[in-house]
């Protein structure tokens, strides 16, 4: 794999499980992007969003889309639910959105085994309206952005993977 793949969509969707398995399925290597943000502010995305504010967060996250830029390639990427607002998204490489309905991933989110630590780490879940509310302001720029919109409702996770190989010619 010569070009990167960039994983986006809703909080919750499933990038960083995808991710996971496709890295043990295809050997490529994996990034997250909220991880790497972590790792250099040495706190969580939500301590982050709790003392530093939002606006801070989405300069992180640029930083972060001009480094990838800059120096990753062969990379699958999984990237955090409001990553795609970066300016350069598109030259970081093929762009795959993992599609679904608000309702699909909330009650993915609900019915996991970690379904507390899942929401937990999703404060915005816990007000629904709120996060239906950005599902709406999102969906539309996420499918405008992709290369390639995966619909994980109806599939199987191997089913997932196997359609973004073939959709990115791996």
């Amino acid at each position: 794999m010569k070009k990167n793949i960039i994983l986006i969509g809703f909080m919750g969707v499933g990038k960083g499980t995808t991710a996971r398995a496709f890295t043990k399925k295809y050997g490529t290597y994996i990034i997250d992007t909220d991880d790497l943000i972590e790792s250099k502010e040495k706190k969580e995305v939500k301590k982050i969003f709790a003392k530093k504010g939002e606006a801070y967060f989405r300069a992180q996250e640029q930083e972060t889309a001009n480094w990838i830029e800059k120096c990753v390639t062969g990379t699958f990427i999984s990237c955090g639910g409001g990553f795609y607002k970066v300016d350069n998204l598109k030259k970081l490489g093929t762009v795959v959105l993992l599609d679904a309905s608000f309702e699909w991933i909330h009650n993915r989110l609900k019915t996991a085994k970690n379904s507390e630590n899942k929401l937990a780490k999703r404060p915005l879940f816990s007000q629904e309206k709120k996060a239906k509310k950005l599902y709406e302001e999102r969906e539309q720029a996420y499918k405008k952005l992709a290369d390639v919109v995966i619909d994980v409702e109806n599939l199987t996770l191997d089913e997932q993977l196997e359609q973004i190989a073939k959709k990115c010619k791996l």
